[in-house]
C-alpha cells in the first residue's frame, strides 16, 4: 500500500545520498521544521541540537547516529534532535569538517598535516585492512597493520582531538541560535492556536445566544 510505484534504482539511492530530491535547501528545511515542533522544551531542544551538530566532528562515521543519542542523555538534551542535528553533517559539509578537524589536531599534536592527503582512501584502505585481517583468522592469508596504522596516526586520531574545538564551537553556535528560534516559534504557535480556541469559543456563545433569541 506505501511502496513506491517506480521502486528506487541503487544508482538513483546513491544520487540521492549526495543530492536529496528536491535540492538540499527542501531537506534542511524541513529538517529545521521537524526540530522547531518538538514537543519539548526549547533548551533541551537546544541541547539536543548541540550534541548532534558536535558529533559530526568526530571521525566516527556510521556511529553518529548512537554517539549523538548517548550524547543528548548525558546532557538532559532531546534525542530526537540529538539525532536529527546529524544531519549537519552530509556529503556537502563532511570534507570541510574533515578538514578543520584534521588541521587542528594536527597543530595541537605539533605534526604536519599533509595537504594533498586523500581521506576518503585512508578510511578505505583501513577498512580494507580491518576486512582482509578478519578473513585472515581463518585462513593462511598474513595480516598487515600497516594501512590501518598509517590511518590512526595521521588520520583518526588527529581526527578525534582536533574535531573537540571545532566541534564545540559550532555546537555552541548551534545551541545559541536555536533556542531563541524554537522559543520564539513555540509562543507565536501557542499563541495562534489559544486566538483559534477563543475564536471558537466566541462562535460558540454567539451560536447559544442566537439559539436563545429564536426560541
Amino acid at each position: 500500500m506505501f511502496k513506491r510505484r517506480t521502486p528506487k534504482s541503487w544508482a538513483l539511492w546513491a544520487l540521492h545520498l549526495i543530492w536529496p530530491q528536491g535540492g538540499w535547501g527542501r531537506a534542511f528545511g524541513y529538517v529545521k521544521h521537524r526540530v522547531r515542533r518538538l514537543p519539548d522544551d526549547p533548551h533541551r531542544i537546544a541541547r539536543g541540537v548541540f550534541a548532534g551538530v558536535f558529533t559530526t566532528f568526530t571521525p566516527f562515521y556510521g556511529f553518529h547516529f548512537f554517539i549523538a543519542a548517548g550524547l543528548g542523555k548525558v546532557m538532559r538534551g532531546n534525542i530526537l534532535a540529538a539525532l536529527m542535528a546529524t544531519f549537519f553533517g552530509n556529503p556537502l559539509t563532511y570534507l570541510p569538517i574533515g578538514v578543520v578537524s584534521l588541521k587542528t589536531g594536527h597543530f595541537l599534536l605539533g605534526t604536519e598535516f599533509e595537504e594533498n592527503m586523500n581521506i576518503a582512501r585512508r578510511f578505505a584502505g583501513a577498512w580494507r585492512d580491518l576486512k582482509d585481517n578478519f578473513w585472515s583468522m581463518f585462513t593462511d592469508d598474513v595480516a598487515h597493520w600497516d594501512r590501518l596504522a598509517g590511518f590512526y596516526d595521521e588520520v583518526f586520531f588527529p581526527y578525534m582531538i582536533g574535531g573537540l574545538i571545532p566541534g564545540v564551537v559550532a555546537g555552541t553556535i548551534a545551541y545559541y541560535v536555536s533556542a531563541p528560534l524554537i522559543s520564539a516559534y513555540q509562543n507565536r504557535r501557542k499563541g495562534r492556536i489559544k486566538a483559534k480556541l477563543e475564536e471558537i469559543r466566541q462562535r460558540k456563545a454567539a451560536k447559544k445566544a442566537e439559539d436563545g433569541r429564536v426560541q
